[in-house]
């Protein structure tokens, strides 16, 4: 029989950050709810990283910062999630050593686990953030990458990319061909 961890039923953010920073999983953490994180397959860490080299070389001579999936984003104070990428050109996160609170693009691979919750609630939350200029999933079972762009007032825009296409991020003028984000990932 294996053990099934044992998280507090509720916790204020200042207990989460505290008691996050000494735990070897990590959590997000949703108006005082603690949710554990699941490890990814193999597609889903090659297509992360796929996009991580693609951005990062095209970010260093900006000044924006990229982090994977292992740092933390404020939603707000109520509210921290681990995406499995991070764009912030804010400089104020530049000298951030525990979250990210200014990102401008957020960028989620996609799993049978959670695609449905990232399209909806994690969609709702993200659209919170004041600085967040775009939200891009991108679906390892098939060449299929969206990407939701703020527009004037609460309105946001979609836009979905397929095969021979170039991905657009326009908040960080940054054009890459599709493929190059699922190289080396086999589709059975």
């Amino acid at each position: 029989m294996i053990a099934q961890p044992q998280y507090p039923e509720r916790m204020t953010p200042e207990e989460y950050l505290e008691w996050e920073a000494t735990q070897e999983c990590r959590h997000e953490y949703i108006d005082g709810e603690i949710i554990a994180m699941t490890g990814g397959s193999l597609p889903h860490n090659d297509i992360t990283l796929n996009f991580y080299t693609a951005l990062r070389f095209h970010l260093r001579p900006r000044g924006c910062r990229v982090n994977v999936s292992d740092v933390k984003v404020q939603a707000n104070n109520s509210r921290y999630f681990y995406p499995d990428l991070v764009i912030s050109c804010d400089f104020r996160d530049r000298q951030s050593r525990n979250f990210i609170q200014h990102p401008q693009v957020i960028i989620e691979v996609l799993s049978p686990s959670t695609g449905n919750y990232d399209r909806t609630k994690k969609l709702q939350y993200y659209r919170q953030i004041p600085s967040l200029q775009e939200y891009v999933l991108v679906d390892p079972e098939s060449i299929t990458v969206e990407v939701y762009r703020r527009g004037e007032d609460k309105i946001w825009f979609y836009c979905a990319y397929s095969q021979g296409e170039e991905i657009i991020l326009s908040s960080l003028d940054f054009h890459c061909a599709i493929e190059l984000i699922y190289e080396g990932i086999s589709f059975d």
